[in-house]
Order: structure tokens, then sequence, then C-alpha cells
């Protein structure tokens, strides 16, 4: 997985700064807590090759208390906190926000490269604060793509603008290098890398224990088979959210031997369906939202996942476990095709026929463990930067892949 940069187009991020000879200076832009998750590993080697680059960490905090406890888990220095975030903020106000921050910094800075990731609004707006300021973009988790504009909103949206806007593509999958080059971007700027989520699950389930919380719920359902639940996506909230929760209550209702286990988003909508929906069941366990270390533990104990997020159809095929996918769409049709996951749908009535098949059969729940995990190996950071280091006319560093 992965390539080298072609000779001509190695120094191309320091000639056009007109900096060679100097470190690269990366600005990695993030606000949310799948950003810090997948760019973490991508800091952390760049950190480890101070003689090549010189980085600048940069937090929109879009997202605050979801934030701060990822940035400590993974020990990241904070050099400058824009504090965007503010109480019913839409994403236009997040945008111009991020736009209106972050401009002073790139003055202040004058980086040769943003790093950003993935499709929140952060990571647009950053990418187009680089265009204004004719500063290359580098973008992690390039060429995903639903094929619905609308859905997921406005993620789908956003990845298509940073991939007009950004300079260099890292594509988790060869299916997505090869959406971007269907669009036009060239194949020596786009680069197959795989995603580093893998990386920093990996690490997490090598370093991590259980704390008493999640001690407690694993205690409560041994024996059972434990059903894993995220919901949060804006196009299932509402009436959708409550079919979707009603199936998985009376699932758990007609299964001794099942639990379903629900660590429940902020969200206030979220909090309200779910305390409308799934409370009062000694089998249904509703719990504060958890930090990483802990959910990754609890997917790992998981029996089944059902959820609508994006980086969980990542993170279950890393761990082998079977995941239903409660939206209509997916831009990682990798964990469907690899036989991971299953797309539910906008169909309550499709998830209670799913749950039951999956439970009659037993089958696909055991075989999912043995399938090779289509997001990578978990050396996706060292990767990433082993490419920037090309780019920047550097040598070959030590640690890092050829």
């Amino acid at each position: 997985m992965g390539q080298s940069v072609p000779q001509h187009r190695r120094m191309s991020i320091a000639s056009m700064n007109n900096k060679t000879g100097m470190r690269t200076k990366v600005i990695v832009l993030f606000g949310t807590r799948p950003e810090v998750i997948k760019l973490a590993p991508v800091i952390q080697h760049l950190e480890m090759h101070k003689e090549v680059f010189e980085t600048v960490n940069v937090t929109s905090a879009q997202h605050t208390d979801l934030l701060y406890p990822f940035i400590r888990l993974f020990d990241l220095r904070i050099d400058y906190d824009l504090r965007v975030m503010e109480a019913n903020q839409t994403p236009s106000h997040v945008c111009s926000r991020v736009l209106s921050s972050l401009d002073p910094v790139l003055c202040q800075e004058k980086p040769d490269l943003i790093l950003v990731q993935g499709d929140t609004t952060t990571a647009m707006a950053g990418a187009l604060a680089g265009f204004h300021r004719r500063i290359p973009v580098g973008h992690v988790e390039a060429g995903l793509r639903s094929g619905n504009r609308w859905s997921p909103y406005p993620e789908e949206m956003n990845r298509l603008l940073i991939t007009r806007l950004a300079t260099y593509h890292f594509a988790a999958t060869q299916q997505n290098l090869e959406t971007l080059l269907s669009e036009g971007v060239s194949k020596e700027v786009a680069f197959v890398t795989g995603n580093p989520v893998v990386d920093s699950l990996q690490n997490i389930l090598r370093k991590s224990s259980a704390s008493a919380i999640v001690e407690e719920v694993l205690a409560a359902t041994k024996g059972l088979k434990r059903v894993v639940v995220t919901a949060h996506r804006r196009e299932n909230l509402g009436a959708q959210m409550a079919d979707y929760f009603k199936v998985l209550r009376c699932f758990v209702e007609r299964h001794e031997d099942a639990a379903m286990i629900f660590p429940v988003h902020p969200n206030p909508e979220v909090v309200a369906i779910a305390s409308r929906m799934l409370s009062r069941h000694p089998r249904i366990h509703l719990m504060q939202p958890m930090d990483y270390q802990d959910f990754v533990i609890l997917l790992s104990a998981a029996w089944l996942i059902v959820s609508d997020s994006g980086g969980i159809q990542e993170e279950a095929p890393t761990l082998g476990k079977p995941l239903l996918v409660t939206r209509d769409n997916t831009e990682r049709r990798e964990a469907i095709e690899s036989g991971s996951a299953r797309l539910v749908g906008a169909h309550p009535e499709r998830l209670a026929d799913l749950l039951e098949e999956v439970y009659q059969d037993g089958v696909w729940a055991e075989c999912v463990a043995r399938l090779e995990n289509p997001f990578g190996r978990g050396d996706s950071g060292k990767r990433i930067v082993h490419i920037l280091a090309e780019l920047s006319g550097a040598q070959a560093m030590n640690g890092c892949p050829a």
C-alpha cells in the first residue's frame, strides 16, 4: 500500500514557498474528536522528524467537551486554539469563524503546508483559508464519496470542496484514489496511505485497560450477546432514530441472551429520544459518552455493532466486529464490500430483519473476525509523513517506509 513521490515532484512544497533548504513548516488543523484521532499518528511522526518538519498544531475547537480529552489522550501540543465553538452554531457560523480566526495565524506563521483531515466544516474552512493565502493544502482521508451531496450533510459537500482546494491528497484506499482520479486529480499528487484511525486504534488497544465504568457494564452483560449502539447523525434525528431504537428495544426484549449498550451522544435531541424509547429495561444500558480508550474496549467486546457513524465503519473492521450501518448510503463502501458491514438504509424494518438474520445464522459474526481490514495495516501516519518528506526534498528518514 502506498507509493513514492515521482522525482520531478519532489521539493514541490518548499519550492512553492521559496523556502528550499529550511525545515518544512506544517500547520495541522483539527476541530473535532474524529480529526484528533486520525491526525494524532501523523502529528506524532512529524514530531519524530524535527530535522525535516516544524509542526504547528491548531485547533478550531469546533468541539470542546468532546475534543480536549482526546488531545490529552494522545499527548498533543496545542499551539493555537481558535475557540470557535458557540451554542446552537450552524455550519456557516463555524466556517466564518474558522476563516476569520485562522487567517491571522497563517499570516504570522507563514506555513509551507496546511494539513486537514476528513470532511468537517473546520477542514473545509482550513482548506479555503489556505487557498486564499496560496498555501498548499494536504488532505488526509481524501476521496470519500457517498454520491449524495445532501447525505451525510454537510460532510459530503465539504469533501467535494476540499478536493478542489487541496494540493495533495492522501487516500485511505485504492477505491478512494480511483474516485479522485475520476474527478480529475492528478495521480502525481494523490497517494494511497491507509487510514490513520487504524494506527490510533491499534495503539489504544495495546496500551489501555478498562475503566471501572466499562468493567461494570461488561460484568453486567457477561455471557450475553452485546449489541453496542451509537447514533448521532443529523439525517437520522427525530422519527427515524426513534424507529431504529424501537426495533433495537424489541430485539432485546425478544431475546433473553441479548443486551444493548448505548453510550448516548450529548446532542439533546438524541438524549431525549433515547430516554423515551430505551430507558427502564434491565438489559439496555444507556451510558454517558465514553473516552476513546473505554469506547474501543467496549467495541472490542461487542457481539454486534449498530451505528450511523462514519468512523465506526473503519473501526469495526479493524476490531474484526460485524457492523450494521443505520444510514441510507455510505462513503466507505470498502466496509460493505469486504463483508465487514451491512447497510441498513432508512428502513427500520430492514434493521429488524438483519438483527434476526445475524442472531439466527451466527456465521457472519464469526467470519468477520477473519477478514482483512480494507482500511490499512496501522502504518498510515508513517506513510503520510514519508510522502511529505519526499515532497519537501528530504532524504529518506529513519523509521519511514520506502
